[in-house]
């Protein structure tokens, strides 16, 4: 059974697309497959695929305003996961969207029919509450929550958290928070200790373990339309997130059924 999870925090630049590739291509090269859906306007994870955004025929667009079959609209990335990508066309879609039935829960039903190929989907979220953000929240199993160890970072994150229970209670009871992931993270800052002292007495084992570290290869590596993985595989960011690979599917073994043969991690690297 696959696992769908939706990278969301109404916070901005606090590492959602950087997660979304990183780990997409991390899961691959554990042998997983992935399917990458970018559903912020800005489009910023399908050009960090390796896709031009301003050369698609089909897009995320097309599958929530249209009703387009999924498969229509995805591309296969040279990091080996398939992606639904996404620019621009995507703020009319949330426009449009207001007008039509059943607004909340296009994605869902465009998932149903693909969901099975996969053993993760991963959809990118924009920095917002708006009808993109809910369709991901309502087609999602977990949300896994991006954040920097900061006082700011924390008011956010208790709005994200009384979103995600009216979601729960609205559209989609079986939602739930996937795991906090602390990135930018720097333990020489003494707020960075506190702050994730907070979360970790607060959520618990859903606190994921792996850090993301502040990594200049990480910054780099989208103006190359790479994951960190294929543009330093030996950089401090690229290892941090097949770490993190690693934890999400020691959570979820059932994935691993079919990929009995996956090749370690170590090789990866």
């Amino acid at each position: 059974m696959s696992k769908i999870f939706a990278v969301a925090n109404q916070k901005g630049g606090v590492g959602k697309t950087t997660t979304c590739v990183n780990l997409a291509a991390s899961l691959v090269a554990n042998k997983r497959r992935v399917l990458l859906i970018d559903l912020d306007p800005q489009g910023n994870a399908t050009m960090g695929s390796g896709v031009d955004k301003s050369e698609l025929q089909l897009s995320g667009y097309d599958v929530l305003a249209a009703e387009l079959p999924m498969e229509r609209a995805i591309v296969s990335t040279e990091s080996g996961f398939d992606l639904v990508p996404g620019n621009g066309d995507l703020s009319a879609a949330e426009v449009e969207l207001l007008n039509l039935e059943g607004r909340e829960s296009r994605l869902r039903r465009a998932l149903s029919v693909v969901s099975d190929r996969y053993d993760y989907v991963i959809i990118d979220c924009p920095p917002s509450l708006n009808m993109l953000t809910v369709n991901a929240l309502c087609a999602a199993h977990g949300v896994l929550i991006p954040m920097q160890c900061e006082y700011y970072a924390l008011e956010g994150l208790s709005a994200l958290v009384d979103t995600i229970t009216q979601i729960q209670q609205a559209a989609n009871p079986n939602l739930k928070i996937e795991g906090i992931l602390r990135t930018m993270y720097d333990p020489r800052n003494s707020l960075t200790s506190d702050v994730s002292a907070q979360l970790q007495e607060y959520f618990g084992e859903r606190l994921y373990r792996t850090c993301i570290p502040r990594n200049v290869r990480l910054a780099e590596a989208p103006s190359f339309g790479k994951p960190a993985l294929e543009y330093d595989r030996h950089s401090k960011g690229a290892i941090a997130y097949l770490a993190l690979a690693c934890e999400i599917n020691r959570r979820h073994p059932a994935t691993q059924s079919s990929n009995k043969k996956s090749r370690p991690v170590a090789e990866a690297v």
